[in-house]
């Protein structure tokens, strides 16, 4: 399974960037009960859940400090996934990873964890003040 994130750049605060995600995997690989969604890593700072979306029912899964500037959204058709973010904030600089896990350890609340099992290699967002 390989991930690809792309949509990352350079950003003033107030803008928005969009930021996808796709999947590749070997010819009849499935991974049922799926999350795939979003992390991000700023300097100096831990990596934290963003949001993910369920491969079952599309269901949606947010940190609660996500919620609302950050979409996510799928596209089962073409095992994509995007992460909206409007109205960019400095504190968003970070590296953002795309992260495939299992949807039965989700939690999400004030943070979002589920046990990842495939990484994307990170895409660099940068936002100005």
């Amino acid at each position: 399974v390989q991930l690809q994130a792309s949509g990352g750049g350079l950003a003033q605060a107030g803008e928005s960037l969009r930021l996808s995600c796709k999947v590749s995997a070997a010819s009849g690989f499935t991974l049922d009960y799926s999350c795939l969604g979003w992390f991000r890593q700023a300097p100096g700072k831990e990596r934290e859940g963003i949001a993910c979306i369920s491969n079952m029912d599309d269901s949606t899964y947010y940190a609660d400090s996500m919620r609302g500037r950050f979409t996510i959204s799928g596209d089962n058709a073409k095992n994509t996934i995007s992460l909206q973010m409007n109205d960019l904030e400095p504190e968003d600089t970070a590296v953002y990873y795309c992260a495939l896990g299992d949807l039965q350890t989700v939690e999400y609340g004030a943070t979002l964890k589920y046990d990842v099992a495939f990484w994307g290699q990170g895409t660099l967002v940068t936002v100005s003040s």
